[in-house]
């Protein structure tokens, strides 16, 4: 076998560490901001260390993981890429909240053919804003740069969090019962879920990321509106949770109401759903018409204007709603749990 007479560096490989290196004291100001009082350590050693906050008697931890699926693709042909680490947070936070548990740190995986240092810091800038917003610490992290594994200008991400609630404050579906209301969140669209079909009916029906969309009311193109971050619940979440009665939260997800609200019911229960009690963003109509999606089918693949649900007793509605109101969540009751015959927990839309 013959021997390189040129001497090959990794850089040669395509991988640049100092790039890498480079990138690292790009971020540090954006993840000094997250800091919580627990964080041990700084960025850049093997592990980001975290104490338990101080008051808890039995603390659970709670972990998440999750990525923004091929909305990443949307971002990428966009060319907006400083929302995208808003959704990466969400989807993991708004993810453990639903057991009553509070983040605490979070890690996140970047990984690229060749390292774009305005692009990595602008997604890690995001990731930073939703860490920010959702009271948790970015304490690390992986920048992965790996020639051959994507195309010229692709990249993925994959995110982690951990929290923590207090073991008799977890959340169970054994306390939903009969009688109790689904009062339904605002998403501020498609959040993180769905997006192959959403590119497959950009393709079909030759719309451009470009084009002009009245987003109720707001001017804006189709592809601001289709990337506008996941709504980020954390903290009037959790204010709910400690001043009011809550019996369950969803996250509503990929699948939609139909397959992510029976996650959090009982046995031999049913959510009883009235499809005209919201008001559902521009964007699902859109979609619905271009793309001819049949209603079942936008029920299971997209939130349809419903990003949480909380379940509460008819009593305390008013001032639950009220809450998320003044925290800038439009909110609605959008039905009821009722007895079921089936053994299996499931949604009827009316």
């Amino acid at each position: 076998m013959a021997n390189s007479k040129t001497p090959l560096t990794y850089r040669d490989a395509g991988v640049d560490i100092d790039t890498g290196n480079a990138l690292i004291d790009r971020i540090k100001p954006h993840t000094k901001r997250t800091t919580r009082p627990e964080v041990m350590g700084g960025l850049g050693g093997f592990g980001g260390l975290m104490a338990i906050p101080k008051g808890y008697k039995e603390p659970i931890l709670v972990s998440g993981t999750d990525g923004v699926g091929t909305k990443l693709k949307l971002a990428i042909d966009a060319g907006i890429y400083d929302t995208i680490g808003i959704d990466l947070v969400a989807m993991c936070v708004n993810d453990i909240i639903v057991i009553g548990a509070e983040p605490l740190f979070f890690l996140d995986y970047y990984a690229t053919a060749k390292l774009d240092n305005d692009i990595a810091e602008d997604v890690i800038k995001g990731i930073a804003d939703g860490c920010v917003e959702s009271g948790c610490s970015l304490i690390g992290g992986e920048t992965a740069e790996m020639p051959g594994m994507y195309a010229k200008g692709d990249f993925d991400l994959a995110g982690f969090t951990v929290g923590v609630v207090e073991k008799d404050e977890v959340l169970n579906p054994a306390n939903v019962k009969a009688g109790q209301v689904l009062l339904g969140l605002a998403s501020t669209g498609p959040h993180s879920n769905g997006y192959s079909l959403i590119r497959k009916v950009i393709d079909v029906s030759g719309a451009s990321l470009d084009d002009a969309f009245n987003n109720n009311g707001e001017n804006t193109t189709l592809g601001k509106a289709l990337l506008a971050p996941t709504k980020l619940y954390v903290k009037p979440v959790l204010e709910a949770l400690k001043n009011h009665t809550i019996h369950a939260v969803a996250h509503i997800t990929g699948g939609g109401l139909t397959e992510n609200l029976p996650r959090v019911m009982p046995k031999n229960s049913k959510g009883v759903i009235d499809l005209n009690s919201w008001d559902r963003p521009a964007t699902f109509a859109w979609l619905q018409e271009k793309g001819n999606i049949e209603e079942s089918e936008m029920l299971r693949t997209f939130n349809c204007g419903i990003g949480m649900v909380v379940v509460v007793d008819t009593a305390d509605v008013d001032a639950v709603s009220a809450h998320f109101k003044q925290t800038g969540i439009d909110n609605w009751v959008i039905g009821t749990i009722e007895d079921s015959r089936e053994t299996e927990p499931y949604i009827e839309y009316v």
